[in-house]
């Protein structure tokens, strides 16, 4: 048992790059945050500065570092943003192209050309993911089939490419591990859900060397440790390491399957861990983690955007303040009388999976005001949670009985109620502003000793609020028809509609 006092976890998400120190009773003492920009040089297009990513990480942990002493800390974990790639010299650790964002669709036309020959089905029997430009496989194919010289230097050995996960390792290792967990490995598309292993005919298909690729090791695994950096002592274990999703839904300690959780984001992920993987067109497969060689796998529905619904109105209507003054707005009626806002800015992810949908606002009358766009933006939302818990519930055959809810945009009460009235099931709110973090630190926990068992975690306080549904189930199903008429717009398909079992 680990005599040490803390555990840092850094949560390296797509918007902000954040840091938490935790003590043993699983609270946090100090919480560090710096912003991370991110740019869309063309239409579809999302990427970021690896370099940033790297320093904003360096100055939280130095920041989490200052409040306490070197050997006080049992570990340094990590959650981070998932999908996203980086590719970078093996030698000298400088990136040689952007981040690719996962919100980017600059793999779309690989995908397509490789749908175009009949893969798909052998993507989804192996990794569990449906062929999709989100994934990480396209990206990197991407940056290799644009730069021969890039696919000439990956084949020779002098490249590395991973996930943000890998990018930070490395970089807080001073080069000496390139390593990923099992919950990012899943990920990519490349990454085998039998075998455990990087797939060589899905490497084949998407003209990936294995060399350039991390060693995928359990979750709590210690990878390494720190060399010393500006505020970073050297020799402190890098060991606990999570996809954000996948860390959240550890963080709510739901352990075992018969749990489903939403965390709002920038898009917004749906998980439940379940017995065996389940290929499904509308519902991924993935690895939730690998605990001292036991992989918990879990079923995910992945929404593009949510948090990103209402930074775009924000800009629509000239807000200041985009998240403040919607969710403001929003409030000012009771519904959006009719308006409805399909927010594929970028296709629409799960249960859709089309990535040439583009966003659509419907309904619109001479009565119509912004307030009541701003109510359709937090409507879609809800919404698109409970189409992703539609078929959540269809592929695992999972009784929802209650969601559990994390994130920035779960602080609006407005926004919870919504998404319990709209799926007729309590919402248990985590009143964690960290969970992504804390499912880090206390994986990183696990591996360091500093916590002894899944048992002492789910001991801990968990602070949740409830939010009960309301209104009729008439009225929540007549507005369901609504959204999937403007949905079925979207898409130029015929109208359809799920409801949510009462049964």
């Amino acid at each position: 048992m680990s005599a040490s006092r803390y555990v840092i976890a850094v949560d390296q998400g797509t918007t902000n790059t954040k840091a938490v120190l935790m003590d043993k009773q699983g609270r946090v003492h100090h919480r560090a945050s710096k912003p991370v920009s991110i740019s869309f040089p063309k239409a579809g297009w999302v990427e970021q500065d690896a370099t940033e990513i790297w320093q904003t990480t360096k100055a939280v942990l130095a920041d989490c570092l200052q409040m306490c002493q070197r050997d006080e800390v049992a570990a340094i974990g990590i959650s981070n943003q998932r999908e996203s790639i980086v590719v970078w010299n093996r030698h000298d650790g400088h990136p040689v192209s952007k981040c690719i964002s996962w919100q980017c669709q600059r793999g779309a036309e690989i995908c397509q050309n490789l749908k175009s020959r009949q893969t798909g089905n052998l993507v989804m029997s192996r990794t569990g993911l449906r062929l999709d430009p989100m994934f990480s496989a396209s990206k990197i194919a991407w940056v290799f089939q644009n730069d021969l010289e890039l696919r000439a230097r990956a084949e020779a050995g002098d490249l590395c490419a991973g996930t943000i996960d890998s990018w930070l390792i490395w970089n807080l290792s001073k080069g000496h591990v390139h390593a990923s967990d099992s919950s990012n490995s899943s990920r990519t598309q490349l990454y085998n859900l039998q075998t455990l292993d990087w797939d060589d005919d899905l490497l084949a298909l998407f003209q990936i060397p294995r060399t350039v690729l991390p060693k995928v090791q359990c979750s709590n695994t210690v990878f390494g440790e720190t060399r010393g950096e500006e505020g970073i002592p050297a020799g402190i274990a890098i060991c606990g390491v999570l996809g954000d999703s996948h860390a959240a839904l550890f963080g709510h300690a739901a352990f075992h399957p018969g749990l489903v959780k939403a965390t709002y984001g920038t898009g917004s992920s749906l998980m439940s861990p379940v017995a065996e993987a389940r290929p499904d067109k509308q519902i991924s497969s993935t690895i939730a983690w690998t605990l001292n060689g036991q992989t918990q796998l879990a079923l995910e529905g992945n929404i593009f955007a949510t948090g990103a619904a209402v930074q775009w109105v924000g800009k629509f209507l000239q807000l200041q303040n985009p998240v403040q003054e919607i969710s403001k707005l929003a409030s000012q009626v009771p519904d959006s009388d009719g308006v409805c806002f399909v927010p594929a800015l970028a296709g629409l992810g799960a249960p859709h999976w089309n990535d040439e949908a583009r966003g659509l606002i419907s309904g619109l009358t001479q009565a119509s005001t912004s307030a009541h766009l701003a109510r359709a933006t937090i409507d879609s939302i809800a919404f698109q949670i409970r189409d992703v818990l539609e078929a959540m519930q269809r592929c695992g055959g999972i009784e929802i009985a209650e969601l559990l809810a994390d994130g920035g945009a779960t602080e609006s009460n407005l926004l919870m109620q919504i998404q319990a009235d709209i799926i007729g099931r309590p919402v248990l709110r985590s009143s964690s502003r960290d969970l992504s973090a804390q499912g880090a630190a206390w994986m990183a926990g696990l591996g360091s000793g500093f916590w002894s068992s899944t048992d002492e975690l789910a001991a801990l306080p968990q602070e949740r609020v409830r939010f009960e549904p309301r209104g009729s189930t008439g009225d929540r199903e007549q507005k369901y028809v609504q959204w999937n008429a403007a949905v079925a717009r979207t898409l130029g398909t015929p109208t359809s509609k799920g409801s949510l079992s009462d049964e």
